[in-house]
């Protein structure tokens, strides 16, 4: 735990102009953006006495060890910086939002010469127009289908697409007119994106002007007594009809808005929004978000609208957005929307009429899901902070561990041996820093020596990373010692010609340790991960092992085990962290060995490319056959000369099993006739 004293910046240093700061922790790592109107006063807000602060603040300050700033010209340029800032580094103690799942849209992609319609989830496209969200995947399919008889535009993949036009024969939806069939020539491609365009009309909410317009054309076709296509043109009315109606009217015909709401207590929030386009709710969705930073609700909106529209330009951006608390900087806020939709947006709280009550609507959304969260989650902020605490508390440690490290041994059969490192941080699986490993320095089966070896490669890495970066200080012999504990482990000199110091924020491959090492096993894999520590000079992390034949926890130079009560939720934890390991460990071994299954002694012939090879396979029947051949007979195959069929000979003598496989679970020889695999 640091003294926020140590470096806290000299008075009149910092400036009283806009900007955004950076908290960074002892690794230069990130963990918190912020910014200000005038960045003096807000900074110094963090060094008061630490009574004073909320107690995540404080959790912040004693975490850090230096801030930094930037100075910008205006508010709405420190708003757009914070926001790329948060994006970029992914801070541990700033407000970030998390789907609660993963919403389908109703995508046109304008972006090809024949535009499609299709559901699309992830991250938006360049060139894509979208609707939406939807709940659920299949209402959008339900309102294509309506809206197809109308603006018949391509709903059919690329593969499918081609494969037509190759034929010149379209698929059914072509035949019952729900497709203008493009890929056969019966519209232009002018034609197909004006239809397109028209659809995405449509569903932006000009509604009115392709229903009177179908109208008019049915009453002229009754009129000439063309009473088929008026039927016709009955029906299509009738979709469009039945495709709005699945859209309830909920403000007045023009109001395009995004209604905003927030539901919280003393450790999380979530959000649901509301999106209005035409009158119409055409979309909703919602998130839910820990609140590691001591925020209110205009914090929460602010941040909410930074994650909604902070990659979205032009329409996707409303010309309302209605929230239950303004931001601190409303203003700079309204500004920077206004930029990114290119026309003035307004930010407001509702006050009376239909708009507030369809925000009470989304509250009670809110409401909802915040319950129903609370109910599902089985790891909550208190849980998992409990855990930790009996995790620290059984163990023996100073403090809880905040960051943990698990690995586990995978193999079969002595072969194909790999090892996984899964990273814990605050009782939450961190995946983007899971790591993989073959074992290199020796072959067969053994998970004392494997351990060993991992362990020592991982934390090797992370004494080189901090000797990169610069963390180590070249200490002349007859310095006199510096004031505070000594650092652990070798110190050594960093040359002068060292590569820079990077200190900007990212993380980095095994550039931060744990406060605990987890190993799957008992007493002699902890034994090899503390004697791998040792040998490199490293004593301030702690290690335990989690064997399952009956879940005890294993310390080095311990006898016995440390036996956890079964309800703990710290032995939960750790079965957790255990059990990602082994499925992250048994992952990689399966695909690792199904790449070696995959492969051919045919493979190391030299000039023999893959037709070949298929030939040979198709002349003989299997490898096993193929081997058994003589030159002469390779010769035979067309294609086949005399050097390369020597080679293929020579190839396959020197991978010859030495004796047959056996399936030891049935006693049975496994015959080797799987058409080219050995």
């Amino acid at each position: 735990m640091a003294d926020p004293s140590s470096y806290r910046p000299k008075p009149g240093q910092i400036p009283d102009s806009p900007g955004v700061y950076k908290f960074r922790d002892e690794h230069r790592r990130v963990i918190y953006v912020g910014k200000a109107k005038n960045l003096r006063q807000r900074v110094a807000n963090y060094f008061q006495d630490l009574a004073n602060l909320h107690p995540r603040t404080r959790t912040m300050v004693t975490t850090a060890a230096s801030v930094e700033w930037t100075v910008v010209s205006t508010e709405v340029e420190a708003l757009q910086l914070e926001y790329s800032w948060i994006k970029e580094f992914d801070p541990r103690f700033n407000v970030k939002y998390r789907d609660d799942k993963s919403y389908p849209y109703l995508a046109v992609t304008l972006n090809e010469e024949f535009p499609r319609v299709q559901v699309m989830r992830g991250a938006k496209k360049k060139g894509v127009r979208y609707f939406g969200p939807y709940g659920h995947a299949w209402a959008i399919r339900e309102t294509v289908d309506l809206m197809l008889r109308v603006f018949p535009v391509r709903t059919c993949s690329a593969g499918v697409f081609k494969n037509a036009a190759r034929t010149g024969r379209p698929c059914l939806l072509g035949y019952i007119g729900k497709c203008s069939a493009p890929c056969v020539g019966r519209v232009t491609p002018e034609e197909h994106r004006e239809l397109a365009e028209d659809f995405c009309d449509f569903m932006a909410g000009r509604t009115g002007t392709y229903i009177r317009r179908l109208e008019k054309d049915m009453m002229q076709a009754a009129e000439e007594m063309e009473y088929e296509r008026a039927a016709r043109l009955r029906d299509d009315a009738e979709a469009l009809k039945r495709a709005m109606e699945k859209s309830a009217v909920v403000l007045a015909d023009a109001t395009d808005a995004d209604l905003i709401a927030v539901a919280e207590d003393e450790l999380e929030a979530a959000l649901q929004i509301f999106h209005v386009r035409g009158g119409r709710v055409r979309g909703q969705r919602g998130w839910v978000t820990d609140k590691v930073e001591a925020v209110d609700t205009s914090g929460l909106v602010e941040h909410a609208l930074q994650q909604l529209y902070g990659e979205e330009r032009g329409d996707a951006v409303p010309k309302e957005v209605l929230v239950p608390a303004l931001p601190e900087d409303a203003e700079a806020v309204s500004q920077w929307l206004a930029e990114r939709r290119g026309s003035q947006v307004s930010l407001r709280i509702p006050q009376r009429g239909d708009k507030k009550d369809l925000m009470a609507t989304v509250q009670r959304n809110a409401q909802q899901a915040l319950g129903l969260h609370k109910t599902k989650r089985a790891s909550d902020l208190t849980t998992r902070s409990r855990a930790l605490e009996e995790i620290a508390e059984a163990l023996g440690l100073d403090t809880a561990p905040l960051r943990i490290e698990c690995y586990d041994i995978s193999h079969l059969q002595g072969d194909d041996v790999v090892a996984s490192m899964v990273v814990f941080e605050d009782g939450l699986a961190r995946k983007s820093e899971y790591r993989r490993f073959q074992i290199k320095g020796f072959e067969g089966q053994d998970d004392v020596r494997s351990m060993h070896e991992v362990i020592g490669r991982r934390f090797k890495r992370y004494l080189q990373e901090k000797e990169r970066t610069g963390e180590w200080e070249e200490q002349p012999p007859a310095a006199a010692p510096a004031a505070g504990p000594a650092p652990t482990g070798p110190v050594p000199a960093v040359a002068e010609d060292a590569e820079p110091r990077e200190d900007d924020g990212r993380p980095k491959r095994f550039a931060y340790p744990p406060q605990l090492v987890v190993v799957d096993g008992g007493q002699p894999q902890v034994a090899a991960a503390k004697r791998a520590l040792d040998e490199l000079g490293i004593d301030d992390i702690a290690v335990c092992g989690l064997a399952k034949r009956l879940e005890e926890v294993w310390l080095p130079d311990d006898d016995d085990p440390v036996v956890l009560p079964r309800s703990s939720e710290g032995l939960y934890l750790l079965q957790r962290v255990r059990d990602e390991a082994h499925r992250f460990a048994i992952t990689y071994q399966r695909a690792k060995r199904a790449k070696r299954i995959r492969t051919s002694p045919l493979d190391d012939v030299s000039g023999l490319g893959e037709t070949r090879k298929q030939a040979l396979i198709k002349h003989f029947g299997s490898v096993k056959k193929l081997r058994q051949a003589t030159i002469d007979e390779i010769c035979e195959v067309p294609g086949i000369g005399r050097r390369t069929a020597e080679s293929v000979a020579a190839a396959l003598a020197s991978t010859a099993p030495a004796a047959p496989a056996v399936n030891t679970a049935t006693g049975e020889i496994i015959e080797e006739d799987d058409g080219g695999n050995s």
